[in-house]
């Protein structure tokens, strides 16, 4: 058991209703789970006097003053949940793009070759995971490349460091380079017998990954699509309605499909536990599909600004209640930071006018921006109560964050009236300096 008293961080309720409180002076208190004693919880959170007498009146070990890690000036916040990024892709950040298409066939599909070689997998494997914890990134959902052993490396790495990691063999049989093209059958087996042996086991979890729609044969979408159905549990991962050009390619393979989104809904694709990266170019029929079916989507605002790709619209997204939440879309994203992520989130929001003529209600708020990147996240996954908040039984996911991490940060921290300019000044100015350590439950 541990303890630290620091100011935290926590939300509660949604859209209009979502509130993010900061105790000033609060203690949290970590351990293990009493129904499974491997596991790191959330034992109790809130002001600091209230909790540890609460505290010491219901528990024969009370907790002494000097077992408790004091972090005066510090902020305790929910680990980040990255809802979208690529491993293979960790060589491709910054290169230069004329749009989607163009990006991966001149930059990322050279690098995802490279992955038929383990050791190769296994060292970006490394690299990505400690830029993920260096930045605050305590769950992710990510891409592997369509080699089998670049699943497993990163599995393994993730679970040394008891992460928890959601990945899954990248499905592509077709319309991409030989490197990377697999025999339908193949993909299809060795991304069951992957499930078999780590879906489940510690915080590891698998996501049938087709690419996206044009690399991915009928036979393979349908395969995946019976993957899913047999494996409730296992989640789904993919791209949807990013670019023109793609969406335009998608109707020509399948023009007896509605839209891009049905195509994976024609195939089973579309359910709980399903999310789908981008969600730029729906209409409101997908935008009801969405929410019909549980779905949720990740948005990408740093890959989308700088590959051009267009604009979420949240108006909409909130008008229709589906969920979603933030990815950094790494290599196509421009950086691991979760703040740089958030910040993007609010230039998206800024360009979009509401009925009002404002921008949506609350996208651009700090609070939501912060949402969408823990809790809101951890719902998009099917995670809400187990991840992505400081409360009670949730998994002790946390970062310190140290608000004086730099001479600006500080100067503009000290002067914040209340925690909406506190949370949008570390959104604005902050960086990995700020992220002074990451907990993993």
């Amino acid at each position: 058991m541990k303890a630290y008293r620091a100011s935290i961080l926590s939300f509660s309720g949604l859209g209009a209703e979502l509130e993010a409180h900061l105790e000033g002076d609060g203690l949290l208190v970590v351990g293990a789970d009493a129904h499974n004693p491997s596991r790191q919880v959330i034992l109790a959170a809130g002001d600091y006097n209230t909790t540890l007498s609460n505290w010491t009146r219901q528990h024969r070990e009370a907790l002494r003053v000097e077992d408790i890690e004091q972090l005066p000036g510090k902020i305790l916040a929910p680990g980040f949940v990255d809802l979208h990024v690529h491993y293979p892709q960790l060589d491709v950040i910054g290169s230069p793009a004329d749009g989607l298409l163009p990006w991966l066939e001149n930059y990322t599909f050279a690098q995802e070759m490279k992955f038929q070689d383990f050791n190769h997998a296994a060292s970006v494997a490394e690299l990505f995971l400690d830029e993920l914890t260096n930045n605050g990134v305590t769950t992710a959902l990510t891409f592997a490349s369509s080699h089998k052993h670049s699943v497993e490396a990163l599995f393994k790495a993730a679970q040394k460091r008891r992460l928890r990691l959601i990945t899954g063999l990248c499905l592509m049989d077709q319309h991409a380079p030989q490197g990377l093209q697999q025999q339908t059958d193949t993909s299809l087996d060795d991304s069951e017998a992957l499930i078999r042996h780590w879906h489940g086991v510690d915080r590891l979890g698998y996501a049938i990954t087709p690419r996206f729609v044009p690399t991915s044969s009928r036979a393979q979408l349908e395969g995946a699509g019976e993957l899913a159905k047999q494996h409730p549990s296992t989640w789904i991962q993919s791209h949807v309605s990013e670019n023109t050009d793609e969406i335009a390619w998608v109707q020509s393979l399948h023009p007896e499909s509605r839209s891009y989104l049905s195509v994976y809904d024609n195939f089973g694709l579309l359910r709980e536990r399903s999310v789908y990266a981008h969600c730029i170019y729906l209409d409101d029929e997908d935008r009801a599909l969405l929410r019909e079916r549980k779905a949720a989507a990740a948005l990408c605002p740093t890959s989308n600004l700088f590959l051009g790709s267009g604009h979420f619209d949240y108006d909409r997204a909130e008008r229709h209640g589906f969920m979603y939440g933030l990815g950094s879309d790494v290599g196509g994203g421009t950086s691991f930071s979760p703040f740089k992520t958030m910040l993007g989130a609010f230039y998206t929001a800024q360009q979009q006018n509401s009925p009002g003529g404002h921008p949506p209600q609350y996208a651009s708020k700090a609070q939501h921006l912060w949402w969408q990147h823990t809790a809101g996240a951890a719902q998009a996954l099917g995670l809400e109560g187990v991840i992505g908040n400081l409360k009670v039984g949730h998994e002790a996911d946390f970062l310190i964050l140290n608000p004086k991490a730099t001479p600006l940060l500080a100067r503009r921290t000290a002067q914040a009236q209340n925690t909406q300019e506190l949370l949008f000044s570390m959104i604005v100015l902050g960086d990995d300096r700020l992220v002074e350590r990451t907990v993993i439950s």
